[in-house]
């Protein structure tokens, strides 16, 4: 009885084993590998030929003491901070007024605002474009002279600002604008699903004990779908430490300039060990951000 227990379970594991062995070796080749190369080129003065010599950290040093890496820096984490917040509270106020943001209907506690479905689609639009078109488009928006934005100011008598033509604080508000764009769809989309998830009934307790609207989403439906939202946290936050083709391709170099942007002018100049480098610095910090989100947002689990 137990050897026939013992076989059972060794079939178990080489069964495990086998089924997993193929998709393990993928993922090693084309993803973990990647990643040890650059990690070992970062240590190297490589510059896209066949000799890759050893320099120890002094690429590192380098980046150390690089101003133009530090602007850049700068920037990744100005946006790292404020995208994710603007991103996520419009993507859940938006999810929770398609949800429940409605009157209350015959036969129903919760409804969602007319046309519901209709917005979810309209939300997703910039989901389905690609970002350059994005960045080209918006680019054409904060145009100086010929601007929709600042066409629309001119109207009611106000001579816009020059939102790509200098001002650092501008650019960067005109890149957060883009990047938010961008995404909230997606967030409205991935809230709606998990607020729609939740039982009715525990909306009906929380209308049938008094609690309004904004009562019932701070102490009902946030604290359930707190899960959603930290993932969303860590995803949006990777997001906004790339934003590189948004920056390469809306904003002129001299404004305005993101770690990626600066990373990739690096490669452009043969200067591939110091580029790999700068890309190591990225994996830290987006490995950095996650694993605060994960601590931070860290809670109890609520099942229902």
């Amino acid at each position: 009885m137990r050897y026939d227990r013992r076989y059972r379970t060794l079939d178990k594991y080489r069964f495990i084993v086998g089924f997993l062995a193929v998709p393990l070796l993928f993922y090693a080749v084309f993803v973990i590998s990647p990643f040890v190369q650059a990690i070992y080129y970062s240590f190297t003065d490589w510059s896209g030929g066949p000799v890759a010599n050893f320099v120890g950290f002094d690429n590192y040093r380098k980046m150390w003491h690089d101003d133009r890496f530090w602007e850049s820096t700068k920037t990744s984490l100005s946006l790292l901070v404020l995208a994710p917040l603007v991103t996520l509270v419009l993507g859940m106020f938006f999810a929770y007024m398609i949800t429940a943001g409605g009157r209350h209907r015959r036969g129903r506690a919760i409804a969602g605002v007319a046309g519901s479905s209709v917005y979810k689609v309209v939300y997703f639009f910039p989901q389905v474009l690609s970002v350059a078109i994005i960045a080209v488009v918006w680019g054409r928006v904060f145009n100086t002279n010929s601007g929709l934005l600042n066409g629309a100011l001119g109207k009611v008598g106000v001579d816009g600002p020059a939102w790509l033509g200098g001002e650092y604080s501008l650019a960067l508000i005109a890149t957060l604008t883009v990047l938010c764009w961008s995404f909230v769809g997606f967030y409205v989309v991935l809230f709606s699903a998990a607020m729609g998830a939740i039982p009715k009934d525990i909306h009906e307790a929380a209308l049938l004990d008094g609690a309004g609207r904004a009562r019932t989403f701070f102490n009902v439906t946030l604290p359930l779908i707190w899960d959603t939202v930290r993932t969303g946290w860590i995803y949006m936050g990777i997001q906004a430490l790339d934003s590189f083709a948004i920056v390469l391709v809306m904003m002129p170099k001299h404004v305005l300039k993101v770690t990626p942007v600066f990373l990739y002018e690096r490669f452009r100049e043969g200067q591939f060990g110091y580029a790999t480098s700068i890309g190591v610095v990225l994996l830290v910090l987006s490995v950095v951000f996650s694993l605060i989100i994960m601590r931070v947002g860290n809670r109890d689990r609520i099942e229902y």
